[in-house]
């Protein structure tokens, strides 16, 4: 968003960055949930402690900012669609990726806002499918 413009003012960058820490946070959680991991002893969260509902709501209200409804909430959706998170960051590396590889063959002529009209313009597909379509011009 940053580099189409839209982020021209402090506070829409720092909501972009509070947006990016949540969606980290979403990661770890939802790994440490549903692979019964530990926590780092260096968490501001239940430090060593394993993963469980109520430390996740936790982080997700005081690492991640959300309000704690928000939290409840969320967290009972991951645990109801396990790797959901972790499917939205894959995701975004693909696209990032295919991004900086279109920017590499096109070099000067690169066009970013005509490359995510491009890729919207293509609709919900798979990542492989993505992939084939993207490189095809």
């Amino acid at each position: 968003m940053d580099e189409l413009g839209y982020l021209e003012r402090p506070e829409y960058l720092l909501g972009m960055l509070g947006a990016q820490q949540m969606r980290a946070s979403r990661v770890v959680i939802d790994i440490g949930l549903h692979l019964s991991l530990m926590i780092p002893q260096h968490s501001q969260v239940a430090p060593g402690e394993k993963w469980s509902y109520e430390a996740a709501v936790e982080m997700l209200h005081k690492v991640a900012g959300l309000p704690e409804d928000v939290s409840h909430s969320e967290i009972k959706r991951y645990l109801g669609w396990p790797g959901q998170a972790i499917s939205y960051k894959v995701g975004e590396r693909e696209i990032l990726s295919l991004r900086d590889q279109e920017r590499k063959r096109q070099g000067a002529s690169f066009d970013l806002k005509d490359f995510h009209r491009r890729l919207l313009g293509w609709g919900e597909v798979r990542l492989d499918y993505l992939g084939e379509i993207a490189s095809s011009g």
